[in-house]
């Protein structure tokens, strides 16, 4: 990746050096199965301590910058013109696991615009880098999204309510609609892979419900810097607000948005 900006140096450093930390404790995670209580706490301390060393290295490297972070939450910051959203560990359950697909997920938004994102996987030594109007990146190699034009083609990705979380009858109702219409569905488990595969045309379209900010931020530049269209589900630009996305390039999502509007 020639030419890389300050900026996301300080980004794509951030995400190594919290990666470095979660492949250790990656490493570790099977050790611990045997435990009910074990392995759950120690994917906790794993995450805090991959979103404290990317809190110092941000603050550090852009002092003044807000924060909007999955376990601090919102942090003000002297410059109100600037603000991070981190997840540290985005796919906690299959880091519990021990199936090595998480991510490092670093979004930048510049007076409520989305600049810049950062997406690494250290299971895979995958890192995915955009910076608006400069074009997307996966660790060397420039990404396009998929050209497909037909539903009948597509593999499309999508996240699966779990326990807990809401809209279960109508996830099913989506699923039902959409299986009959393309090739296959996937579920990785996490949002920011979803983002940065459709982004490199692994995916030919994603689309999901009821996520946080910080789960989106990265992989909505990333997409877009591939040359794909990113929306909420009825088709706006509020993904951030709604909680929900659709990705694909410009013709897939307008056959596949009225499939998932309802």
């Amino acid at each position: 990746m020639a030419n890389v900006s300050p900026l996301l140096n300080v980004m794509i450093t951030a995400a190594r050096k919290a990666g470095r930390s979660l492949a250790r404790d990656f490493g570790e995670v099977e050790q611990l199965q045997v435990s009910v209580k074990g392995p759950a706490n120690f994917v906790s301390s794993a995450d805090h301590k991959a979103e404290d060393i990317i809190f110092k290295e941000l603050s550090k490297a852009r002092p003044g910058y807000g924060f909007l972070m999955e376990e601090r939450g919102l942090v003000e910051g002297a410059d109100a013109t600037h603000r991070w959203l981190v997840d540290p560990l985005d796919g906690t359950t299959n880091f519990l696991h021990s199936l090595p697909l998480f991510a490092i997920s670093i979004g930048l938004e510049r007076e409520g615009q989305l600049v810049a994102g950062v997406i690494y996987n250290p299971a895979s030594d995958e890192l995915y880098t955009a910076e608006k109007g400069k074009g997307a990146y996966l660790n060397d190699r420039r990404l396009r999204v998929a050209a497909r034009k037909t539903l009948a083609d597509t593999l499309v990705s999508t996240g699966i309510p779990h326990r807990g979380r809401p809209g279960h009858p109508r996830f099913l109702k989506e699923m039902d609609t959409v299986m009959k219409e393309v090739a296959g569905i996937r579920r990785t488990g996490s949002a920011a892979l979803d983002l940065a595969f459709t982004a490199a045309g692994r995916f030919d379209a994603y689309w999901e419900r009821n996520l946080k900010p910080w789960d989106m931020a990265a992989g909505i530049v990333i997409v877009r810097e591939a040359g794909g269209f990113v929306s909420d589900l009825s088709g706006a630009d509020k993904m951030l607000e709604t909680g929900d996305v659709m990705a694909a390039n410009s013709t897939l999502i307008k056959l596949l948005q009225p499939l998932v509007s309802g």
